[in-house]
């Protein structure tokens, strides 16, 4: 079974963090939810939703996941660049050959590890900079994978980004599997 670490800080964004923890686990897979902070106390969004973390960061090893996922949000995603423990471990996935996912402002985060020169990415608009990033090829896409990096927009895009990472983990048999059960909307037919 796949195993993914879902860093969590506060001010993360609820839809992006709850959405993609909710499908994964529907897939069956394992997520782990770890605060950056001392104890399992809940860590509060952006938007005052209070989510009880299963471990702390410091509690985790991270190379038992096969993914780490960055919801983000603000001043969530401020917090997860701020965290050296954070961007060592990103580092370290990365050298493993680990996926990293990170949704909304959370690109930056990877883009702060030196994780997507060279790449192509996707981030809510104003989070990554062709400039500062060497080689970046920066999408408007909902979602978008250059290799084990899977980025993607924002809260909109959380169901595609969520389902993008089933299939990467599980298979597209259990990703039709799991959309298939949301009911979601298709686009209208011309009569």
């Amino acid at each position: 079974m796949a195993r993914v670490l879902v860093p969590l800080a506060e001010g993360f964004e609820e839809i992006e963090a709850v959405t993609v923890v909710d499908l994964l686990r529907r897939a069956g897979i394992e997520v782990c939810l770890a605060t950056l902070g001392p104890s399992s106390d809940p860590v509060v969004g952006s938007h005052g939703i209070g989510v009880r973390a299963d471990a702390t960061l410091a509690d985790v090893d991270e190379a038992a996941f096969d993914m780490i996922v960055l919801p983000g949000g603000m001043p969530g995603a401020a917090h997860l660049k701020d965290d050296a423990r954070v961007v060592e471990m990103l580092r370290r996935a990365g050298e493993r050959g680990g996926y990293l996912a990170a949704i909304c402002a959370a690109p930056s985060v990877l883009a702060h590890a030196g994780l997507l020169d060279g790449r192509a990415a996707t981030s809510f608009p104003g989070f990554l900079d062709e400039q500062s990033t060497p080689g970046l090829q920066l999408s408007t896409a909902p979602v978008v994978i250059d290799g084990r990096i899977i980025t993607s927009r924002g809260p909109g895009t959380a169901i595609d980004f969520a389902l993008t990472l089933i299939e990467l983990l599980a298979g597209g048999r259990v990703r039709g599997e799991i959309e298939s059960r949301l009911q979601r909307p298709q686009p209208a037919q011309p009569a």
